[in-house]
Protein backbone atom coordinates (compact mmCIF):
# COMPACT_ATOMS: atom_id res chain seq x y z
CA UNK A 1 0.00 0.00 0.00
CA UNK A 2 1.27 3.44 -0.83
CA UNK A 3 2.07 5.36 2.33
CA UNK A 4 -0.91 7.62 3.13
CA UNK A 5 -0.23 11.31 2.80
CA UNK A 6 -1.97 14.64 2.39
CA UNK A 7 -1.92 15.77 -1.23
CA UNK A 8 -3.38 19.26 -1.14
CA UNK A 9 -0.01 20.91 -1.63
CA UNK A 10 1.05 18.43 -4.30
CA UNK A 11 -2.08 19.28 -6.25
CA UNK A 12 -1.40 22.99 -5.96
CA UNK A 13 2.23 22.61 -6.96
CA UNK A 14 1.26 20.65 -10.04
CA UNK A 15 -1.33 23.21 -11.01
CA UNK A 16 1.19 26.03 -10.90
CA UNK A 17 3.92 23.97 -12.54
CA UNK A 18 2.32 24.06 -15.98
CA UNK A 19 -0.65 22.97 -18.03
CA UNK A 20 0.77 19.60 -19.08
CA UNK A 21 1.50 18.49 -15.52
CA UNK A 22 -1.83 19.78 -14.25
CA UNK A 23 -3.70 17.87 -16.93
CA UNK A 24 -1.88 14.65 -16.05
CA UNK A 25 -2.99 15.06 -12.45
CA UNK A 26 -6.49 16.26 -13.30
CA UNK A 27 -8.36 13.06 -12.36
CA UNK A 28 -6.89 13.16 -8.88
CA UNK A 29 -8.44 16.58 -8.35
CA UNK A 30 -11.97 15.69 -9.39
CA UNK A 31 -14.43 12.88 -9.68
CA UNK A 32 -12.86 9.72 -11.04
CA UNK A 33 -15.52 7.26 -12.25
CA UNK A 34 -14.34 3.81 -11.24
CA UNK A 35 -12.39 2.06 -14.02
CA UNK A 36 -13.04 5.24 -16.10
CA UNK A 37 -16.41 3.75 -17.14
CA UNK A 38 -19.56 5.85 -17.53
CA UNK A 39 -21.28 6.76 -14.31
CA UNK A 40 -24.41 4.90 -15.33
CA UNK A 41 -22.69 1.54 -15.63
CA UNK A 42 -22.04 -1.01 -12.91
CA UNK A 43 -18.60 -0.48 -11.44
CA UNK A 44 -16.96 -2.88 -9.03
CA UNK A 45 -13.90 -1.07 -7.81
CA UNK A 46 -12.15 2.26 -7.74
CA UNK A 47 -9.24 2.51 -7.48
CA UNK A 48 -7.90 -0.92 -8.41
CA UNK A 49 -8.28 -3.23 -5.41
CA UNK A 50 -11.25 -1.47 -3.84
CA UNK A 51 -13.68 -3.85 -2.16
CA UNK A 52 -16.73 -4.87 -4.19
CA UNK A 53 -18.77 -4.94 -0.96
CA UNK A 54 -18.15 -1.52 0.63
CA UNK A 55 -21.29 -1.58 2.79
CA UNK A 56 -20.25 -4.88 4.36
CA UNK A 57 -16.81 -3.42 5.10
CA UNK A 58 -18.41 -0.46 6.83
CA UNK A 59 -20.83 -2.67 8.78
CA UNK A 60 -17.93 -4.69 10.19
CA UNK A 61 -15.71 -1.67 10.90
CA UNK A 62 -14.99 -0.65 14.50
CA UNK A 63 -14.94 1.20 16.76
CA UNK A 64 -17.64 3.65 15.79
CA UNK A 65 -17.43 7.08 17.40
CA UNK A 66 -21.17 7.63 17.01
CA UNK A 67 -23.65 5.82 19.31
CA UNK A 68 -25.50 3.98 16.52
CA UNK A 69 -22.57 3.33 14.24
CA UNK A 70 -23.33 4.14 10.62
CA UNK A 71 -26.96 3.06 10.91
CA UNK A 72 -28.77 1.26 8.10
CA UNK A 73 -26.92 1.80 4.82
CA UNK A 74 -28.63 -0.63 2.47
CA UNK A 75 -30.52 1.25 -0.23
CA UNK A 76 -28.83 4.55 0.71
CA UNK A 77 -26.39 6.63 -1.30
CA UNK A 78 -23.20 6.78 0.76
CA UNK A 79 -20.25 9.17 0.65
CA UNK A 80 -17.23 7.75 2.46
CA UNK A 81 -14.58 10.27 3.46
CA UNK A 82 -11.12 9.18 4.60
CA UNK A 83 -9.66 11.92 6.76
CA UNK A 84 -7.63 12.73 9.84
CA UNK A 85 -8.37 15.64 12.12
CA UNK A 86 -4.96 17.34 12.15
CA UNK A 87 -4.69 17.40 8.34
CA UNK A 88 -5.44 20.81 6.78
CA UNK A 89 -6.49 19.17 3.50
CA UNK A 90 -9.07 17.12 5.41
CA UNK A 91 -10.28 20.13 7.38
CA UNK A 92 -10.87 22.27 4.29
CA UNK A 93 -13.18 19.55 2.87
CA UNK A 94 -15.45 19.52 5.93
CA UNK A 95 -17.78 22.42 4.97
CA UNK A 96 -18.80 20.49 1.85
CA UNK A 97 -19.27 17.19 3.67
CA UNK A 98 -21.40 18.85 6.36
CA UNK A 99 -23.46 20.64 3.70
CA UNK A 100 -24.10 17.43 1.73
CA UNK A 101 -25.12 15.60 4.88
CA UNK A 102 -27.59 18.30 5.89
CA UNK A 103 -29.03 18.86 2.40
CA UNK A 104 -29.61 15.26 1.43
CA UNK A 105 -29.94 13.22 4.63
CA UNK A 106 -33.74 13.20 4.28
CA UNK A 107 -33.37 12.11 0.64
CA UNK A 108 -31.37 8.99 1.34
CA UNK A 109 -27.74 10.21 1.61
CA UNK A 110 -25.42 9.10 4.41
CA UNK A 111 -21.98 10.66 4.83
CA UNK A 112 -19.54 8.39 6.68
CA UNK A 113 -16.19 9.54 7.99
CA UNK A 114 -13.32 7.05 8.26
CA UNK A 115 -10.79 8.59 10.61
CA UNK A 116 -7.39 7.13 9.67
CA UNK A 117 -4.78 8.76 11.92
CA UNK A 118 -1.44 10.14 10.79
CA UNK A 119 0.06 10.88 14.22
CA UNK A 120 0.06 8.83 17.42
CA UNK A 121 -2.23 11.25 19.30
CA UNK A 122 -4.90 10.79 16.64
CA UNK A 123 -5.25 7.14 17.66
CA UNK A 124 -6.99 8.23 20.88
CA UNK A 125 -10.80 7.98 20.37
CA UNK A 126 -11.40 10.55 23.10
CA UNK A 127 -9.33 13.13 21.24
CA UNK A 128 -11.09 12.33 17.98
CA UNK A 129 -14.50 12.66 19.65
CA UNK A 130 -13.46 16.07 21.01
CA UNK A 131 -12.38 17.08 17.50
CA UNK A 132 -15.74 15.92 16.08
CA UNK A 133 -17.53 18.13 18.60
CA UNK A 134 -15.30 21.14 18.01
CA UNK A 135 -15.61 20.77 14.24
CA UNK A 136 -19.38 20.35 14.30
CA UNK A 137 -19.32 16.93 12.61
CA UNK A 138 -22.59 15.09 13.27
CA UNK A 139 -22.48 12.37 10.62
CA UNK A 140 -21.13 8.94 11.71
CA UNK A 141 -17.40 8.28 12.00
CA UNK A 142 -15.38 5.13 12.54
CA UNK A 143 -11.90 5.06 14.07
CA UNK A 144 -9.64 3.20 11.62
CA UNK A 145 -6.44 2.98 13.70
CA UNK A 146 -5.11 -0.15 11.99
CA UNK A 147 -6.08 1.06 8.49
CA UNK A 148 -8.32 -1.96 7.91
CA UNK A 149 -11.04 0.04 6.14
CA UNK A 150 -8.39 2.07 4.30
CA UNK A 151 -6.85 -1.13 2.92
CA UNK A 152 -10.21 -2.65 1.96
CA UNK A 153 -11.08 0.47 0.00
CA UNK A 154 -7.53 0.74 -1.43
CA UNK A 155 -7.54 4.40 -0.46
CA UNK A 156 -4.53 6.47 -1.48
CA UNK A 157 -4.46 9.61 0.65
CA UNK A 158 -6.21 12.30 2.69
CA UNK A 159 -8.84 13.38 1.94
CA UNK A 160 -10.21 10.45 -0.02
CA UNK A 161 -13.84 10.28 -1.20
CA UNK A 162 -15.87 7.27 -2.35
CA UNK A 163 -19.38 7.58 -3.82
CA UNK A 164 -21.56 4.49 -3.37
CA UNK A 165 -24.91 4.09 -5.09
CA UNK A 166 -28.16 2.69 -3.74
CA UNK A 167 -27.18 -0.82 -4.84
CA UNK A 168 -23.98 -0.75 -2.80
CA UNK A 169 -21.59 -0.20 -5.73
CA UNK A 170 -18.66 2.22 -5.75
CA UNK A 171 -19.51 4.63 -8.54
CA UNK A 172 -16.88 7.31 -8.11
CA UNK A 173 -13.65 8.06 -6.33
CA UNK A 174 -11.54 11.10 -5.88
CA UNK A 175 -8.55 12.09 -3.80
CA UNK A 176 -7.60 15.55 -2.64
CA UNK A 177 -9.41 18.83 -2.54
CA UNK A 178 -11.44 20.41 -5.32
CA UNK A 179 -14.35 19.92 -7.74
CA UNK A 180 -16.98 19.81 -5.02
CA UNK A 181 -19.57 20.92 -7.57
CA UNK A 182 -18.82 17.80 -9.61
CA UNK A 183 -19.06 15.67 -6.49
CA UNK A 184 -22.46 17.12 -5.64
CA UNK A 185 -23.74 16.52 -9.17
CA UNK A 186 -22.75 12.88 -8.80
CA UNK A 187 -24.52 12.66 -5.43
CA UNK A 188 -27.71 14.06 -6.94
CA UNK A 189 -27.50 11.66 -9.88
CA UNK A 190 -27.09 8.67 -7.57
CA UNK A 191 -30.01 9.82 -5.41
CA UNK A 192 -32.19 10.15 -8.49
CA UNK A 193 -31.22 6.64 -9.63
CA UNK A 194 -32.22 5.38 -6.17
CA UNK A 195 -35.68 6.89 -6.55
CA UNK A 196 -35.00 9.92 -4.35
CA UNK A 197 -35.17 12.78 -6.86
CA UNK A 198 -33.40 15.76 -5.25
CA UNK A 199 -34.33 18.28 -7.96
CA UNK A 200 -36.37 20.35 -5.52
CA UNK A 201 -33.38 20.77 -3.17
CA UNK A 202 -31.52 24.00 -3.97
CA UNK A 203 -27.76 23.93 -4.44
CA UNK A 204 -26.14 26.90 -2.75
CA UNK A 205 -22.48 27.81 -2.62
CA UNK A 206 -20.51 26.39 0.29
CA UNK A 207 -17.84 28.71 1.69
CA UNK A 208 -15.49 27.56 4.41
CA UNK A 209 -14.51 30.03 7.11
CA UNK A 210 -11.64 30.29 9.54
CA UNK A 211 -9.32 27.32 9.40
CA UNK A 212 -11.66 25.58 6.89
CA UNK A 213 -11.45 28.33 4.25
CA UNK A 214 -10.26 27.23 0.83
CA UNK A 215 -6.54 27.69 0.24
CA UNK A 216 -5.20 30.53 -1.86
CA UNK A 217 -3.92 28.09 -4.48
CA UNK A 218 -2.42 30.79 -6.70
CA UNK A 219 -0.05 31.97 -3.97
CA UNK A 220 0.55 28.67 -2.19
CA UNK A 221 4.30 28.22 -2.61
CA UNK A 222 5.36 26.19 0.43
CA UNK A 223 4.88 22.46 1.07
CA UNK A 224 3.98 20.73 4.31
CA UNK A 225 7.16 20.39 6.35
CA UNK A 226 7.60 17.78 9.09
CA UNK A 227 9.66 18.43 12.21
CA UNK A 228 10.14 14.79 13.19
CA UNK A 229 13.31 13.36 11.66
CA UNK A 230 11.50 10.53 9.85
CA UNK A 231 10.22 13.04 7.27
CA UNK A 232 12.17 16.22 8.05
CA UNK A 233 13.57 18.26 5.19
CA UNK A 234 15.04 21.75 4.94
CA UNK A 235 16.53 21.90 8.47
CA UNK A 236 19.01 24.80 8.71
CA UNK A 237 20.07 25.16 12.36
CA UNK A 238 23.86 24.77 12.74
CA UNK A 239 24.99 21.18 13.36
CA UNK A 240 21.90 19.56 11.86
CA UNK A 241 19.37 17.37 13.66
CA UNK A 242 20.57 15.23 16.57
CA UNK A 243 18.15 12.34 16.69
CA UNK A 244 16.39 11.31 19.90
CA UNK A 245 18.63 13.31 22.21
CA UNK A 246 18.13 16.57 24.08
CA UNK A 247 20.30 19.15 22.35
CA UNK A 248 20.78 22.90 22.28
CA UNK A 249 19.93 24.43 18.93
CA UNK A 250 20.57 27.92 17.59
CA UNK A 251 18.31 29.74 15.18
CA UNK A 252 19.75 29.93 11.65
CA UNK A 253 21.25 33.31 10.79
CA UNK A 254 19.25 33.28 7.56
CA UNK A 255 16.63 30.97 6.12
CA UNK A 256 15.97 30.13 2.48
CA UNK A 257 12.39 29.64 1.36
CA UNK A 258 10.97 26.48 3.01
CA UNK A 259 13.96 26.26 5.35
CA UNK A 260 13.42 25.91 9.08
CA UNK A 261 15.30 25.69 12.35
CA UNK A 262 15.06 25.48 16.12
CA UNK A 263 16.34 27.59 18.99
CA UNK A 264 16.57 26.36 22.58
CA UNK A 265 16.83 22.83 23.98
CA UNK A 266 14.83 20.34 21.91
CA UNK A 267 14.62 16.60 21.41
CA UNK A 268 13.83 15.73 17.81
CA UNK A 269 12.10 12.36 17.57
CA UNK A 270 10.75 10.46 14.60
CA UNK A 271 7.33 12.11 14.68
CA UNK A 272 7.80 15.44 16.45
CA UNK A 273 10.21 17.82 18.18
CA UNK A 274 9.59 18.43 21.90
CA UNK A 275 10.85 21.41 23.84
CA UNK A 276 12.97 20.50 26.87
CA UNK A 277 14.27 23.91 27.94
CA UNK A 278 12.42 26.74 29.70
CA UNK A 279 11.85 28.54 26.40
CA UNK A 280 12.43 27.71 22.76
CA UNK A 281 11.22 28.50 19.28
CA UNK A 282 10.60 27.07 15.83
CA UNK A 283 11.47 29.20 12.80
CA UNK A 284 10.22 28.73 9.21
CA UNK A 285 10.41 30.78 6.01
CA UNK A 286 7.30 30.34 3.88
CA UNK A 287 5.25 31.68 1.00
CA UNK A 288 1.50 31.31 1.49
CA UNK A 289 -1.53 33.18 2.75
CA UNK A 290 -1.97 30.85 5.72
CA UNK A 291 0.51 29.12 8.01
CA UNK A 292 -0.49 26.29 10.37
CA UNK A 293 1.41 24.14 12.83
CA UNK A 294 0.26 20.84 14.32
CA UNK A 295 1.03 21.04 18.04
CA UNK A 296 0.70 18.79 21.05
CA UNK A 297 0.42 19.84 24.69
CA UNK A 298 2.73 19.16 27.60
CA UNK A 299 2.61 15.86 29.48
CA UNK A 300 1.24 17.56 32.62
CA UNK A 301 -1.92 18.54 30.74
CA UNK A 302 -1.53 22.23 31.49
CA UNK A 303 -1.76 24.80 28.67
CA UNK A 304 1.44 26.00 27.02
CA UNK A 305 1.48 29.62 25.91
CA UNK A 306 3.24 30.57 22.70
CA UNK A 307 3.86 33.72 20.71
CA UNK A 308 3.99 34.07 16.94
CA UNK A 309 6.00 36.74 15.16
CA UNK A 310 6.24 37.43 11.43
CA UNK A 311 9.62 38.81 10.38
CA UNK A 312 10.21 39.67 14.04
CA UNK A 313 6.99 41.62 14.58
CA UNK A 314 3.54 40.85 15.96
CA UNK A 315 1.17 39.61 13.24
CA UNK A 316 -1.46 42.31 13.76
CA UNK A 317 -4.23 41.91 11.18
CA UNK A 318 -2.40 38.91 9.72
CA UNK A 319 -2.94 36.71 12.78
CA UNK A 320 -4.55 33.29 12.40
CA UNK A 321 -7.63 31.99 14.16
CA UNK A 322 -5.59 30.50 17.05
CA UNK A 323 -3.58 33.61 17.94
CA UNK A 324 -4.45 37.23 18.64
CA UNK A 325 -3.11 40.38 16.98
CA UNK A 326 -0.15 40.41 19.37
CA UNK A 327 0.63 36.84 18.33
CA UNK A 328 -0.29 35.09 21.57
CA UNK A 329 -1.91 31.66 21.61
CA UNK A 330 -2.18 28.59 23.80
CA UNK A 331 -1.72 24.88 23.19
CA UNK A 332 -4.60 23.15 24.96
CA UNK A 333 -5.35 20.19 22.69
CA UNK A 334 -3.30 18.10 20.28
CA UNK A 335 -4.43 19.50 16.91
CA UNK A 336 -3.65 21.84 14.03
CA UNK A 337 -3.31 25.53 14.97
CA UNK A 338 -3.70 28.35 12.47
CA UNK A 339 -0.97 30.88 13.16
CA UNK A 340 -1.11 33.24 10.17
CA UNK A 341 -3.76 34.41 7.72
CA UNK A 342 -2.39 37.27 5.65
CA UNK A 343 -4.73 40.04 4.57
CA UNK A 344 -2.56 41.74 1.97
CA UNK A 345 -0.23 40.80 -0.87
CA UNK A 346 1.49 37.46 -0.36
CA UNK A 347 5.29 37.39 -0.18
CA UNK A 348 8.00 35.40 1.59
CA UNK A 349 8.00 35.71 5.38
CA UNK A 350 9.79 34.14 8.32
CA UNK A 351 7.53 32.96 11.11
CA UNK A 352 8.81 32.26 14.62
CA UNK A 353 6.77 30.37 17.22
CA UNK A 354 8.21 30.78 20.72
CA UNK A 355 6.97 28.60 23.59
CA UNK A 356 6.86 29.77 27.20
CA UNK A 357 7.69 26.50 28.96
CA UNK A 358 8.86 22.93 28.32
CA UNK A 359 6.73 20.12 26.95
CA UNK A 360 5.24 21.51 23.74
CA UNK A 361 5.42 19.13 20.77
CA UNK A 362 5.69 20.41 17.20
CA UNK A 363 4.80 18.04 14.36
CA UNK A 364 4.35 19.65 10.94
CA UNK A 365 3.89 23.02 9.25
CA UNK A 366 1.16 23.19 6.61
CA UNK A 367 0.03 26.10 4.46
CA UNK A 368 -2.94 27.44 2.58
Amino acid sequence: MTRPRSIGFIAAALLVAGATTATCFGDALGIVPAHAEPLGSAVSSAPLGTTSTPLEVLRSAKPWLSPDGAGALRGKVVVVNFWTYSCINSLRALPHLRAWSERYKDSGLVVVGVHAPEFAFEHDPAKVRLALTQLGIRYPNVQDNDYAVWRDFANEGWPGFYFIDGKGRVRGYRIGEGDYDGAERLIRQLLKEAGRDPSNIPVTRVVGTGIEAEADWRDLGSPESYLGYAKADGFRSPGGIRRDMASDYAAPSALPLDGWGLSGKWTVGREFAVLGGPTGAVHFRFHARDAHLVLGGAADGQPVRFRVTIDGAAPGADHGTDVNAEGWGEVREDRLYQLVRQTGAIRDHTIAVEFSRPGARAYVFTFG
